[in-house]
């Protein structure tokens, strides 16, 4: 089978003298990396900027399910004698959504770590442009989707209806080769519970070929991401600096999968091709070492961390 590998690019753009580091190397996922040298093409990368690029194979979210997958892990690295088997983490799990507050997130969260006061969202479909995703107020966590497999195994997009498909513009069924991620939405912890029902979904928002998320100015110092399950606590700047993360198509890679697997294809019995369109292609695609740094995507050498993070 055929499965979509997905590019993720971080920009952090802070003024000389900001209060806001970028995150240490070590604190990434090991599928995030610092980069010393940025795209000579790429306006967007200007004097005092970071990058970070990467990938991922699932899912990447942000929001309530990465901050409560953030505490947990750090509570394992700190007492993994508390973590001895699959029944004792999901109680841990529970407790630390608990202690956080999202099973009454109205009350406990402010309006300011919604999704939607976090960043602006914009996604572009298979036509190239780019369109302004509006996100619900009430939406605390947003997800990503490759897979249809979150969160140990759940499906959060589930299957809409055909009246629904037709009213959201979505493609039915979403496949895992068909150049698209599914974007779904979550407002609190028992709407993520929802899941564990026959029927259970998260909000539909959108499927895209590409997503950018632009944090707003001042909106808060910090934001909770996770990509394929490893989570990580990204500054943000809270003076004139901006953060912007974008994720585009990276072709494909062959996995094995068994015949009731749930995951579907549409070139399952092709050989292995890349689906990037050219009407999505960036001026970062451009550049012949960002090139090699894409064929390099999920190669030993390209996990490695960088020594350090330099100013550009």
């Amino acid at each position: 089978m055929n499965i979509d590998s997905w590019h993720i690019v971080m920009r952090m753009e802070s003024p000389k003298g900001s209060s806001c580091d970028p995150i240490a190397p070590s604190d990434l996922p090991h599928s995030l990396h610092a980069f010393r040298r940025v795209t000579k093409t790429d306006p967007q990368d200007m004097e005092y900027s970071y990058t970070f690029r990467g990938g991922f194979w699932n899912y990447f979210s942000m929001g309530m399910d990465a901050q409560v997958s953030y505490a947990f892990h750090s509570e394992r690295k700190l007492h993994p004698e508390k973590f001895k088997n699959q029944l004792s983490n999901q109680k841990q799990y529970l407790k630390r959504a608990c202690t956080q507050g999202w099973f009454c997130a109205a009350l406990c969260h402010p309006m300011s770590r919604n999704i939607a006061c976090l960043a602006k969202v914009k996604i572009m479909k298979k036509s190239g442009k780019w369109e302004t995703l509006e996100i619900p107020q009430s939406i605390r966590s947003i997800v990503c989707l490759n897979l249809p497999s979150f969160s140990g195994g759940l499906n959060p997009w589930g299957t809409p209806s055909k009246r629904k498909q037709r009213k959201r513009d979505l493609v039915r069924p979403p496949l895992v080769d068909d150049g698209l991620l599914e974007i779904v939405g979550f407002k609190d912890a028992w709407h993520g519970l929802i899941l564990l029902s026959p029927r259970g979904h998260g909000t539909r928002l959108a499927q895209a070929h590409r997503v950018r998320f632009k944090f707003h100015k001042g909106a808060t110092d910090h934001a909770y991401m996770r990509i394929d399950g490893e989570p990580w606590k990204q500054p943000l700047p809270t003076d004139d600096g901006k953060v912007v993360v974008e994720i585009s198509h990276a072709g494909q890679v062959k996995m094995l999968a068994t015949k009731d697997c749930i995951a579907k294809g549409i070139h399952e019995s092709s050989p292995a091709m890349s689906t990037v369109h050219p009407e999505s292609s960036s001026s970062e695609d451009t550049d012949d070492d960002f090139e090699e740094e894409r064929r390099n995507f999920g190669a030993a050498l390209s996990f490695r961390y960088m020594g350090d993070v330099n100013k550009q």
